[in-house]
């Protein structure tokens, strides 16, 4: 039977599905939302189990490290969030935009946004003026916390914007205050800190009351706008439900079954946590089980890791696969891999074999691989816990999920057969910001279309085929051809641009430009620093080549499919 044909039964968990079987030992695979109307209950409840665990612990590159118990946390969210609703006179449903790296402030402010009833606004805090100009404008974000590593960025930011408040974190926020002092102290001397003027409130200011807000949020109330590049190149906010969260949460709890100890696991989290995957995997699952949660501010060089690898137990474990091949790289992590970690979770980005498999060795358990998108709050599939690992695929649908491969007019292709993939689920958004027809065109009949090309075999397992038509895959990060030009466009001397991926020798994309211009003086050193200006690091062009003219289809369209298929050529034949 295939998935469209248990759609007419209504019942995400009928044992006719593919997949049915794959589960492993679980005895139950039914999903059942989780008993809170919405996150910030889940963050209450948890918070009362385990007052007296540490629940977060920021590890800076030195060693140098700070921490909160599950109790100082739910004080500390409670005074933000008071101080959000009573100091600051915002309302339900109004959007505070957060924008720092991972650090102690980053679960304090959004834990207490959710209390607030909020809705957060993640921000990417590499993003340049421009870029968070938008995103703050489209999202209608009335209040901004951003880390003072990039507060100079804020009076261009704001520019248009209904921003009328401006809270300053650090990264040292809740270390002791000489230590405090004296990293801040290094960090300016570095030029780490830039020297801003603009007024803000310190974070610090915000927790001095005490004092709760009623959450009255109820399941079908908007939780987070969770930026996502389109394949138009804007940025859209995917609108995520509290019910969406819970419900990912409550999957990835049936599908670890007794995998996770609670209140015994301590969580490495690299990945940063403005990104879905670790915001819902790392942060909320974790902290509903109780776990303590490592916070890397920046995993680049991977020689960040190596005290929170040394000084800890680590248990747990999520990347790409730039991250684990780096580390598999490093002598210090090969001749004394973590002893206890039990669970390595990856997505972003295809998982090469050659690293799973080195992975194994050296660390003695495996890298499961999954899927997910922004969209989807984050997680569609992975491979079982408990269940058979099938490298080279992304696993299975979470319970409660039904996916299927459709062909261009939605329907299901044969098993084996390519085709889109499409899913249907509780932890689907409800759709884009201010976008109703982008919306329309994700979400049909509610499936949600990921743009993904994909096979499902026989058992249950998918594998994804290609990625969405243009993406480029930077080190696991998604770059959007059109976001890119757009920004390229903005040059005066540029006529027209063309963007595109070209594989290099770390398995991942570099960004290379196609340019033609009316300046035969401009150089692509030029081009690449108009973009630096522009662009986060990971989206200006890396190599850039001149051209008199760009190949287009009849009605004008630049064909970035023959510059592709050229520079694949070039690549072979060099």
């Amino acid at each position: 039977m295939t998935t469209k044909d248990t759609e007419a039964t209504g019942d995400l968990n009928t044992e006719a599905l593919p997949w049915a079987k794959e589960y492993g030992d679980i005895e139950d695979t039914t999903f059942r939302p989780l008993p809170f109307n919405n996150v910030a209950e889940m963050i209450r409840d948890a918070s009362r189990q385990y007052a007296n665990h540490t629940a977060f612990t920021v590890v800076l590159p030195t060693g140098a490290a700070a921490s909160l118990t599950y109790r100082e946390v739910d004080e500390l969210s409670d005074r933000f969030a008071y101080y959000l609703r009573n100091d600051l006179g915002l309302s339900a449903g109004d959007r505070v935009a957060v924008q720092m790296p991972n650090c102690l402030a980053y679960p304090v402010a959004s834990f207490g946004i959710f209390k607030a009833d909020c809705v957060l606004v993640n921000v990417n805090p590499l993003y340049t003026a421009r870029e968070m100009n938008h995103q703050l404008k489209d999202s209608g974000a009335k209040v901004l916390v951003v880390i003072d590593m990039f507060a100079d960025k804020v009076p261009q930011a704001l520019e248009g914007t209904q921003v009328k408040h401006v809270i300053k974190t650090s990264l040292t926020n809740f270390f002791p205050p000489l230590k405090r002092v004296l990293i801040n102290t290094v960090l300016k001397l570095k030029k780490q800190i830039p020297k801003s003027d603009w007024p803000t409130i310190p974070f610090g200011a915000t927790l001095k009351k005490q004092g709760k807000v009623d959450m009255q949020a109820k399941p079908e109330t908007l939780a987070v706008l969770q930026y996502t590049g389109g394949t138009t190149g804007v940025a859209k906010g995917a609108e995520l439900m509290h019910s969406n969260l819970l419900a990912n949460i409550a999957q990835i709890e049936i599908m670890n079954g007794d995998t996770t100890k609670a209140g015994e696991e301590v969580v490495l989290t690299a990945l940063p946590l403005y990104h879905i995957f670790a915001f819902t995997f790392n942060m909320l699952f974790f902290y509903r089980s109780g776990g303590h949660n490592l916070l890397c501010p920046s995993p680049r060089p991977v020689d960040n890791l190596r005290p929170m690898f040394e000084n800890y137990e680590v248990t747990k474990f999520s990347g790409v696969n730039t991250l684990f091949q780096g580390l598999l790289n490093t002598e210090w992590f090969t001749s004394n891999p973590p002893k206890k970690l039990n669970l390595t979770i990856s997505g972003g980005t295809a998982l090469h074999t050659a690293v799973a498999e080195k992975w194994f060795q050296v660390v003695g358990s495996r890298i499961l691989e999954g899927y997910g998108l922004s969209e989807t709050s984050p997680t569609l599939c992975v491979n079982p816990t408990k269940g058979e690992n099938r490298p080279g695929t992304i696993g299975i649908p979470l319970p409660g999920t039904l996916v299927r491969i459709v062909d261009e007019n939605d329907e299901p292709v044969p098993v084996g057969e390519p085709g889109e993939l499409v899913a249907k689920g509780p932890q689907v958004m409800r759709g884009y910001a201010n976008r109703p027809e982008e919306t329309a065109k994700a979400l049909k009949d509610g499936w949600f279309h990921t743009g993904d090309i994909a096979i499902m075999d026989e058992r249950g397992y998918f594998r994804i085929v290609d990625r969405k038509k243009d993406m480029i895959d930077v080190s696991g990060f998604n770059v959007f051809p059109n976001e890119v030009e757009d920004a390229l466009a903005m040059h005066p001397d540029i006529i027209e641009a063309a963007v595109i991926g070209v594989p290099n020798d770390s398995g991942s994309e570099t960004v290379r430009a196609y340019v033609s211009s009316s300046n035969p003086k401009l150089t692509a050193e030029d081009v690449i620093a108009f973009a630096r200006e522009n662009l986060t690091a990971y989206k200006v062009p890396k190599q850039v080549i001149f051209r008199d003219d760009l190949p287009k289809t009849p009605v004008g369209k630049i064909l970035r499919k023959e510059l592709k298929e050229e520079a694949l050529s070039e690549s072979k034949n060099a």
